[in-house]
């Protein structure tokens, strides 16, 4: 395990390099997307339409921030459960996408498709969001308004704190963390 700092978007050579359990501090731009926006996405797709957002080598955080305090461009920003967005992830992962952010198990599915792109899961610190707030800079508003916390948002961030909890080669740290605490 080591500490790393990524630009973000991240490129596959990033994303390979990954091992579960790396401590990743992300810097640039992601997208917030729960889920009513990846079903929307998904009917979008269904449609033979584009997504609001380019998704090669994006990462979507599983998110829907409170609102902003006063000279704040976000309110609180913990991640939401991951397996939610399953049924819809490995449409994204087979699009392109690079990483996702947000807390909890994947399916089989997804972490199939993570292997199969060379992608990776990471994962936030649940109940953080208010500590996570502070390294958001920006927060735009870029599609599906009327779904209030659950639109689509870019977001600048600075040093966010993750985990890889599912590498490019399918390692699994909430796996690999239990076999291990199970030995001592």
């Amino acid at each position: 395990m080591m500490d790393r700092h990524i630009k973000v978007p991240m490129t596959k050579e990033d994303a390979v390099s990954l091992k579960a359990g790396d401590y990743v501090y992300l810097t640039g731009t992601i997208y917030t997307a729960r889920d009513a926006a990846h079903k929307r996405m998904d009917e979008t797709l269904d449609r033979g339409e584009e997504l609001p957002f380019n998704i090669k080598d994006n990462i979507i955080y599983y998110l829907g921030p409170s609102p902003a305090r006063e000279g704040r461009p976000i309110g609180s920003a913990g991640p939401t459960t991951a397996s939610r967005m399953d049924k819809y992830t490995p449409r994204l992962l087979d699009m392109g996408m690079g990483a996702m952010i947000g807390k909890g198990k994947r399916s089989q599915a997804v972490i199939d498709g993570i292997v199969r792109n060379k992608s990776v899961y990471f994962a936030a610190v649940g109940g953080a969001g208010a500590i996570l707030s502070k390294c958001i800079l920006s927060s735009e508003l870029i599609a599906y308004g009327d779904l209030g916390t659950e639109a689509i948002c870019k977001l600048e961030i600075r040093d966010f704190p993750v985990v890889v909890v599912i590498d490019s080669q399918g390692n699994n740290l909430y796996e690999t963390a239990v076999k291990e605490y199970c030995t001592i």
